[in-house]
């Protein structure tokens, strides 16, 4: 999962992208960039690690322009190398950068055809290099000096023809403008704002409307699935719808865990999603567990503690804080290799002995991937004095590994892969575990809005763009297992030492 933005303003955009930025943090972690660009020349910095960190006074400076893109990224496919980092740069035709967030699933063939029929070279692992490949070899088929909007529009439906997969992307095309575009199926997000300057209107694309909030922007809506958006160096903006049958279907698992609560995308707000399935999850334990004993309801920090709010309210009991987080360590979720994941869960989270001593607690959060987090704050749990410890989950079992931007591990490292209910919480050390249904989680998402489908293939294994093939998920598995993983951290490490040895 990646987070981008990009700003066509009347003033310089360094800071506003940079602090865009440090709002879409949740989204990677891995890495950061910037591009901007000033009478026709770009200026870019990129390197791992957060924002914070990798832009320094110096490198602000550096950053000129009106208009500019940026993007914060967490690894894929196990890729941990500060080669990866966005945004990517050609400078044929035009000069055009891009930032991507999603994955797209033929991404071996395209590289291939791109060498083979396109000539051009892909020097990385990321596929987010081959999108811009592909990109501006659709737009130099053109063959004009100076394009129209409709040339953009017409290289973009050239990308939807030719990439399968999730993308939510964001271009510079020097001297021309800002480009947004998202994929026919809208899995990934992304949202546009514009404010009124003096000077003419200013426009944004950013991850999540909350970006655009912070920013004083007014948000105005979302790029619809196969859409384009593009301001040209006037501040005037285009749209053009670029695929053949687009079908709006999102990720259902931005509302569970990704996106922050303070923000909307597909005009759905976050926070009253989690509300929702906190309400859904109270009655579903009413039904199955009607003579509970639950003493306090516990969210773990942060993203559970919407849900945990409204179902404490549902069902009737005590809401507390158990756990207090350390704000320095980053999401376990998104940490390569099992081994620092587990070491992090005791550096985040911290009991509040008090809270646990007696009682029995019933310990909510957002979703359980691999089990290793829960089964480590269960037992916390235990240490802090709980008599009993019943779980929750705000999502369904996760089962199937994510291909459309989310890393998620081999499916035979998810703990809910080939296991019942009672078998996952005998795996995790709870006493009971309660997990939201599938359809209570669509209804709470899908609650205010029209949408019909999400993409839940991490749930049921049901892909919306119908074509991931068997084979293809075995390659994903291979590149995703922990061992793979540890390999190509230590594979870096490496290549590190080699260079230092021979400076």
């Amino acid at each position: 999962m990646c987070g981008i933005i990009g700003i066509f303003a009347r003033s310089p955009v360094n800071q506003a992208l940079y602090e865009g930025l440090t709002v879409l943090q949740h989204r990677g972690q891995d890495a950061a960039g910037i591009v901007t660009c000033e009478n026709d020349r770009l200026f870019m910095r990129k390197d791992n690690g957060l924002v914070r960190d990798v832009f320094r006074t110096r490198h602000m400076l550096r950053l000129k322009g009106n208009m500019g893109i940026g993007h914060v990224r967490y690894p894929t496919a196990g890729c941990f190398s500060s080669a990866e980092a966005q945004p990517f740069y050609v400078n044929s035709p035009f000069g055009i950068t891009l930032a991507h967030n999603g994955n797209l699933i033929n991404a071996n063939e395209l590289k291939r055809n791109l060498f083979l029929e396109d000539r051009r070279h892909i020097n990385t692992d990321s596929d987010s290099e081959i999108l811009l490949n592909v990109f501006a070899h659709e737009l130099q088929s053109s063959g004009k000096l100076k394009i129209t909007p409709s040339d953009v529009f017409e290289a973009v439906a050239g990308v939807h023809r030719r990439c399968r997969g999730a993308y939510a992307a964001v271009a510079m095309i020097t001297g021309h403008g800002i480009l947004a575009f998202r994929d026919p199926h809208g899995i990934r997000p992304v949202t546009i704002g514009r404010r009124k300057n003096n000077k003419g209107m200013e426009y944004i694309v950013a991850s999540e409307s909350v970006a655009i909030d912070v920013l004083g922007y007014e948000l105005l809506r979302d790029v619809a699935p196969g859409e384009a958006v593009f301001i040209d160096m006037e501040g005037v903006m285009h749209t053009s719808q670029c695929a053949e049958h687009p079908v709006l279907t999102p990720c259902i698992f931005e509302h569970v865990y990704f996106a922050r609560p303070d923000s909307l995308m597909d005009g759905i707000s976050v926070y009253k999603a989690r509300l929702r399935m906190g309400k859904y999850l109270a009655k579903k334990i009413k039904r199955v567990f009607p003579d509970h004993d639950i003493d306090v309801v516990l969210p773990i920090p942060d993203t559970s503690r919407t849900a945990a709010l409204e179902l404490s309210y549902v069902l009737g009991v005590k809401y507390s804080e158990g756990f207090i987080k350390n704000r320095y360590i980053g999401r376990t979720f998104i940490m390569p290799g099992q081994t620092q994941r587990k070491k992090s869960v005791r550096q985040k989270l911290n009991p509040i002995g008090l809270e646990f001593r007696g009682k029995n607690v019933l310990l909510v959060d957002d979703s359980i991937v691999r089990g290793t987090t829960s089964k480590q704050i269960i037992q916390m749990a235990r240490d802090a004095g709980a008599r009993k410890v019943y779980f929750a989950s705000a999502a369904p079992p996760v089962r199937y590994p994510n291909v459309y931007g989310i890393d998620m591990p081999a499916a035979d490292e998810l703990v809910g892969y080939g296991r019942d209910v009672d078998q996952i919480a005998e795996a995790i050390g709870a006493d009971r575990l309660f997990f939201q249904d599938l359809d209570d989680l669509v209804k709470a998402v899908s609650k205010k809005v029209d949408i019909t489908k999400f993409d839940t293939s991490v749930f049921n294994g049901e892909y919306v763009t119908g074509d991931v093939s068997e084979a293809y998920l075995r390659q994903v598995e291979a590149l995703r297992n922990d061992s793979a993983r540890q390999k190509n951290v230590e594979e870096k490490d490496n290549e590190v030492m080699e260079i230092y040895n021979t400076a």
